[in-house]
């Protein structure tokens, strides 16, 4: 279903990254594989060999953080299979300070995460998108989340070390119309920009917290990155060629 797509993903070895990644292989896409990590991305790699070829996967550790490191990690990806035609913006970076209670939040290191996840999300999208103009088009996804389209149920933290940021939920929400700004901006130019907002992925969290938002839902519960990858994958392929700046909720229920 991919046999044409040379895929670029950034935080790559993360668990919705990793899942992607594989799921891609299968489909015979050629995938690049990016993270701040060299080791993590390696181990990945042995993993998605047994389903495509060596010479199908580039491995490069980047940081997306800075303008100059995604700049490199488009110039070094283009070097190596000479185009890119989708991208998967799975990064994940956060400060110090991240998941402090509301409380305790210090202006500095939120400022810190709204760049790099926000700011980091808008820059990777105005380089990548620059490429796929040059190309003729491209598939762009970003990752939301349910934290994005509302509040959290707070009820479900409760006996729980867990927490729901204020940054997340912002930032989150802050994907969702950056995906539907930049469908429309680049109208009529062969470039989809989706997103998904996943539910809450299954974690080692708390039995506690576990039984009390699988009853928010309506099958499954926390899910597994899986459940997320196959529509990833989908939206990248030419079925998905009608879809274009949406928010995909795939949360088993959780927001009804």
């Amino acid at each position: 279903m991919l046999s044409s797509e040379v895929v670029l993903i950034t935080g790559a070895a993360g668990k919705i990254g990793s899942s992607t990644a594989i799921e891609i292989a299968k489909n015979n896409g050629k995938l690049i594989l990016s993270d701040i990590s060299n080791q993590d991305l390696i181990i990945l790699k042995e993993k998605i060999v047994k389903y495509t070829k060596k010479e199908n996967i580039f491995l490069i550790k980047s940081d997306v953080t800075t303008t100059e490191g995604i700049e490199n990690l488009i110039f070094e990806s283009k070097k190596h299979f000479s185009k890119i035609t989708s991208a998967i913006h799975c990064a994940y970076p956060r400060s110090t300070q991240w998941g402090k209670s509301f409380e305790e939040i210090k202006l500095d290191l939120l400022s810190q995460d709204f760049k790099s996840q926000l700011g980091g999300a808008i820059i990777f999208s105005q380089k990548i998108i620059d490429h796929f103009l040059k190309e003729g088009g491209g598939k762009l996804v970003h990752i939301s989340s349910i934290q994005g389209i509302g509040a959290p149920k707070f009820e479900h933290y409760e006996n729980t070390n867990m927490n729901s940021p204020i940054e997340y939920s912002a930032i989150k929400a802050g994907i969702i119309s950056i995906t539907k700004w930049l469908a429309k901006y680049y109208k009529n130019k062969n470039i989809r920009v989706n997103c998904i907002s996943p539910g809450g992925i299954y974690d080692s969290q708390p039995e506690v917290f576990v039984n009390k938002y699988r009853k928010s839902c309506t099958n499954i519960g926390l899910l597994e990155p899986i459940d997320i990858s196959g529509m990833i994958v989908y939206l990248i392929s030419d079925n998905a060629r009608s879809i274009n700046g949406q928010n995909l909720i795939l949360d088993d229920g959780w927001s009804l």
